[in-house]
């Protein structure tokens, strides 16, 4: 009986020091990063794909089951997640990954948030109070969060706190040769002059010195107008503006309609990892991103 009990515990001791950590993350961005350090040590779920609006998703069963099991729940935060993660976070009543727990992690509030405004009221549409949500769109943005999930990955499971600082340290060389090889090739961007369907790119315009004249939302979060859209293509187009930008799950009409009077170039970038077939990882994230908007400037 004690050989059939040794024998147990020895085909079971590697399953169980293989601590693995339960990543939700809103996001495919944040899953990504979280791959990128805890590779076979984690097990990542993200609530959102690329061609969904992060602010607009139902917080279905499935999600709640996820989130119970999860040891940690990342979301960008600023409130972009505030019509389904209260709910979901109640449902699943899972202690370890409420707010202000080490389980709990707010991608943007490891980095300077920008546009938050000094008032909010409902006539301002869609704002956020806290500062725009988007900041994956700068990988320096990245760069931070990656630093502080394996913070946060080490203290919740310190058996393995060397692989995940082994895990950063690799992406961090990686990481960092692509900025540099990505801001050279962007030199050609700054100053171009950019309308984009909604706020969700500030931080990419920050980044490569893009400058945001107008936006096809006159009003953030409610439908373009066909008068605004007029006025628009009467002030920017024939060269007052160098790209229309909006995101894959976005209606293409409007940037249609503006480029084909304007004689605009539109472009779809992804906003986050998946947002097209060759945006399949958080590097080809930017590289298309670059290629897209070189591929249209002079």
């Amino acid at each position: 009986m004690n050989r059939i009990l040794i024998y147990t515990l020895l085909i079971m001791f590697p399953l169980m020091s293989h601590a693995e950590l339960r990543i939700f993350a809103c996001e495919p961005e944040w899953a990504a990063v979280a791959d990128e350090i805890g590779h076979d040590k984690v097990t990542t779920y993200s609530a959102t794909t690329a061609m969904q609006d992060p602010h607009y998703i139902q917080a279905r069963p499935s999600l709640i089951a996820q989130v119970r099991q999860a040891d940690i729940v990342i979301c960008s935060g600023a409130q972009l997640e505030i019509g389904w993660l209260p709910m979901l976070l109640a449902k699943a009543n899972n202690p370890s990954v409420q707010p202000g727990s080490p389980g709990h992690i707010v991608a943007s509030s490891f980095v300077q948030r920008l546009e938050a405004p000094s008032s909010v009221d409902r006539s301002q549409g869609d704002v956020h109070p806290e500062g725009n949500p988007h900041i994956q769109t700068n990988p320096h943005n990245i760069a931070l969060v990656a630093i502080a999930l394996t913070e946060r990955m080490q203290q919740l499971d310190p058996a393995n706190a060397a692989a995940y600082a082994d895990g950063l340290k690799k992406f961090q060389a990686r990481w960092d040769e692509a900025i540099s090889r990505w801001e050279q090739r962007a030199l050609p961007l700054k100053n171009k002059k950019v309308i984009t369907h909604h706020k969700s790119w500030p931080y990419l315009e920050q980044w490569l010195g893009l400058v945001e004249v107008a936006n096809l939302e006159d009003v953030p979060g409610v439908p373009p107008t066909v008068s605004h859209l007029s006025d628009l293509a009467s002030r920017y187009g024939k060269g007052g503006a160098d790209f229309i930008i909006r995101a894959p799950f976005q209606d293409s009409k409007p940037s249609e309609w503006l480029s084909e009077r304007g004689g605009i170039p539109m472009l779809a970038l992804p906003l986050t990892v998946g947002g097209n077939d060759k945006s399949t990882n958080l590097f080809s994230f930017f590289d298309n991103i670059l290629d897209q908007l070189l591929g249209v400037t002079p």
